[in-house]
């Protein structure tokens, strides 16, 4: 099977859907790869690399598109492009097909078949070839280091002899994948970083990556419904959105950065920053809008425009994120259509068994044998963030505070409880134990409180052969034998040296297996 990739004609766009790398694996696969002159140079891939890879430089995308079975593009089709496509052809590229039905109807009438990757559904053993999450990722990268260009100040706090410095705060709307990588982003360069989303089970997600989750007091009625929703982030009720605009308008006064990456699939992007807000932002605050391409999420949003509204903030409108990192963009994208192109070549022998019954292929395909076959029915597997059986019912931060405070006096009970009965438990052995056995009888509650005390004072997280349980229980034993070991009675002396050398082998052991541990995580 020959296939292609032109030069992406669209504004701007720097991406190439084939790289020299997945042209590689293209060709294990059995495949011959053509590229157009000159596709890749914007993303930094030379005709010269190309032509190291195996790859067939061709001069005109006219020629391209007559030489190669299958055409694989980032953005969609042109008019121009979809009349050169044949009914032997198969078209892979991104191409939203809810708000472009013209386009679709023209690629049916031509026969050819196209596999649009927005359309990949969101099963696990899809995962590979989601191109949305792909660039998703990168685009909540960027969109972080776009608001740092953008703002006057560092994200991290700091005390310096000059003054100090505080963090910025920064708000990311929407969890999805490109939420995430803002908030890892943000959090990584030192902001005081917040996160909402419509799905109160990522709570967990935003706080366990360092942020903050903004909870919403609501009751179940008003939680929105994801359940045919494939893991995006469903509609709003308007109650629910009344609740959630009301909590940006109070915490906007005290946000740097917004980042808004809430979209609905097949629907215009939800508008969740409005005017009002944007007023009540200090100046020099950043908006960043990653759903400018489908209207945005801020009401003042221009798409592929960054303006500085009168009260100076300034509010970042591009719609070509992934694009202003073309390189790594590129190479994702390619590494999803050579995981697609191989989905549709299972036999590895370079010929293509277009399978209408495989979910993810079925899902991704909107035309095929000059028929339109979007929208997919629902794949037969479950979606990978599928919704949860029972309602999540999220405690608001009074009822979050509450329970701690509970927990804490529990606590407390318990341990005050545990000291008394080991203070009465010491104050009846001092009563009736004769002194030579309280001697040894001290040694052994203080070898347990000090090993109690540096075991569990510990985080989990930094635990190690060295600094574990067993190494507690083995100090205890050694400091008894040692103690024991100048006994005058022969049995007595044995048993002490025999659980020097047991306990000796955890301890000594600990600091051998750490070592080569430690080892494992050093740089060469």
């Amino acid at each position: 099977m020959k296939i292609g990739a032109p030069k992406e004609v669209h504004e701007g766009e720097a991406r190439v859907a084939i790289t020299p790398e997945s042209a590689g694996h293209l060709q294990k696969l059995g495949h011959e790869v053509f590229v157009e002159t000159g596709a890749g140079v914007p993303a930094g891939f030379t005709d010269d690399a190309y032509r190291a890879a195996g790859v067939e430089v061709m001069k005109t995308p006219a020629a391209l598109f007559k030489m190669v079975e299958i055409v694989a593009k980032v953005r969609p089709p042109t008019d121009t492009e979809a009349k050169r496509l044949t009914k032997d052809q198969t078209l892979i590229s991104f191409f939203y097909p809810s708000s472009n039905e013209a386009l679709m109807d023209l690629v049916k009438s031509k026969g050819a078949t196209a596999i649009a990757m927005d359309m990949v559904p969101r099963i696990s053993r899809a995962q590979k070839m989601d191109a949305l999450s792909s660039m998703a990722n990168i685009a909540g990268y960027r969109a972080v280091i776009e608001a740092g260009n953008n703002f006057g100040r560092f994200f991290t706090g700091q005390v310096t002899a000059a003054g100090k410095v505080p963090p910025a705060k920064v708000l990311v709307v929407g969890a999805g994948v490109a939420g995430l990588a803002a908030i890892g982003t943000s959090t990584s360069l030192g902001a005081i970083t917040y996160a909402f989303d419509v799905r109160p089970e990522v709570a967990e997600q935003i706080e366990s990556m360092g942020a903050e989750f903004v909870f919403l007091e609501f009751d179940d009625s008003e939680l929105p419904d994801g359940a045919e929703t494939g893991g995006y982030a469903p509609p709003s009720s308007p109650a629910f959105q009344e609740k959630q605009l009301a909590k940006f308008r109070e915490l906007a006064p005290e946000i740097d950065i917004v980042i808004c990456t809430a979209l609905i699939p097949n629907r215009a992007a939800p508008v969740l920053w409005t005017r009002d807000m944007v007023e009540a932002m200090r100046p020099g605050s950043v908006i960043i809008d990653l759903a400018a391409e489908r209207g945005g999420n801020c009401e003042l949003t221009v798409p592929e425009e960054k303006i500085v509204t009168d009260n100076g903030v300034t509010i970042v409108g591009y719609t070509d994120f992934p694009s202003r990192m073309a390189t790594q963009s590129s190479t994702l994208y390619g590494n999803n259509i050579r995981h697609m192109i191989a989905d549709l070549t299972p036999e590895k022998d370079g010929v293509v068994h277009h399978d209408m019954e495989d979910d993810v292929i079925r899902g991704a395909t909107i035309t095929h044998e000059g028929e339109i076959t979007w929208p997919p029915p629902p794949p037969k597997v479950a979606a990978i963030a599928a919704k949860p059986k029972a309602k999540v019912i999220v405690p608001t931060a009074e009822e979050a505070r509450a329970t701690e405070v509970a927990a804490f006096k529990t606590q407390t009970r318990n341990q005050v409880g545990l000291i008394a009965i080991g203070g009465a438990l010491l104050l009846f052995v001092g009563l009736f134990a004769p002194a030579s056995f309280m001697q040894h009888f001290i040694v052994f509650v203080l070898s347990v409180f000090i090993g109690f005390q540096v075991i569990w004072g510990v985080a989990h997280s930094l635990h190690t052969p060295l600094m574990a349980v067993t190494n507690a229980i083995s100090s205890i034993i050694i400091l008894g034998a040692l103690v024991q070991i100048g006994s005058g009675s022969f049995l007595v002396i044995l048993l002490a040296a025999l659980s020097v050398f047991m306990a000796g082998i955890n301890i000594f052991g600990g600091f051998l297996v750490t070592r080569r541990m430690l080892a494992m995580f050093q740089k060469s």
